[in-house]
């Protein structure tokens, strides 16, 4: 069964959107070791050539990360985050003015100079706030859009903090909690991301697929990132490489289930998933393009 696609709006840079379909997020890093190969750049004829290709494939955004958060990745530093963000987001606006463009970070000090003077819309928070206590207060005197992702400690940590009573209802409770305090703080445009392969088993992942849902239960749009991860890899005995396949199944299941922005590796795939999925809603093909007010 399909659950009704329910429209929301964000507010960027006083430019009302609204995400009246799914929206597909591409995913860049500027880091030596993210878990994908696929997704590394490091120079810039490279980056425009990969923002290029990702437009004309059919991205509603770009996110950026330049500090990789796979499970146990050592993690750079301040000022090497910010070295890396500086030239991939000054290059991408140079080269795509007008793409809705996300980073991926989880410090307030690297958010605000990503906002501020190199051309950000929205801030992608792995922690949920929970890693750099600032962000919260960050994010609400930026006034962007903010994902918030649940998992629990740091990505040294996280592989060995899984015990959940009922992951679903826990990582909902949680979530409920810090969208209400985000709310409270005056941040408007919040987008709620359970965190698959985040503190989370195989097995625990998949609970929270077969349940996603009961997340449209948060009153925020839905974002679900599997794209090529160990939950979909592993099962398939294959690699991060080969896990284009799967990973469209899953992304599959989220349309169905009413997500409203997949963040994946594969840009072209995940649009041909939308569409496809809006037919079977008996709404048509679309085009890729915000609606904009």
């Amino acid at each position: 069964m399909m659950i009704p696609f329910k429209t929301y709006s964000l507010n960027i840079k006083g430019r009302l959107v609204t995400i009246d379909r799914p929206w597909v997020m591409g995913i860049i890093n500027v880091t030596p070791d993210s878990f994908y190969s696929g997704s590394r750049v490091n120079d810039e004829q490279t980056l425009v050539e990969r923002v290029q290709s990702m437009i004309a494939d059919g991205a509603d955004m770009i996110d950026v990360g330049a500090c990789s958060t796979r499970p146990g990745s050592e993690q750079v530093d301040a000022q090497g985050e910010m070295e890396r963000l500086q030239w991939a987001l000054e290059a991408i606006r140079r080269t795509a003015p007008d793409v809705i463009l996300s980073v991926d970070t989880y410090r307030a000090d690297v958010a605000r100079r990503c906002v501020e003077e190199w051309g950000a819309d929205v801030i992608n928070d792995i922690s949920g706030g929970t890693i750099d206590d600032r962000m919260f207060a960050t994010i609400a005197s930026l006034r962007v859009p903010y994902v918030l992702m649940h998992t629990r400690g740091t990505p040294e940590t996280m592989a060995s903090l899984t015990d959940y009573e009922n992951v679903s209802a826990e990582v909902l409770e949680w979530m409920a909690r810090r969208i209400d305090e985000l709310r409270q703080m005056g941040v408007a445009d919040v987008i709620a991301d359970p965190g698959f392969g985040f503190a989370k088993t195989m097995e625990q992942n998949y609970e929270l697929l077969a349940r996603l849902d009961a997340f449209h239960a948060l009153n925020a749009p839905l974002l679900v990132g599997v794209s090529r991860k160990r939950m979909i890899y592993t099962p398939l005995n294959c690699t991060a490489d080969e896990a284009l396949n799967g990973t469209t199944v899953i992304n599959t299941i989220a349309l169905m289930q009413g997500a409203h922005i997949l963040r994946v590796h594969d840009v072209k795939a995940a649009a041909e998933a939308v569409k496809l999925s809006l037919l079977t809603k008996g709404n048509g093909p679309v085009n890729n393009t915000q609606t904009v007010i």
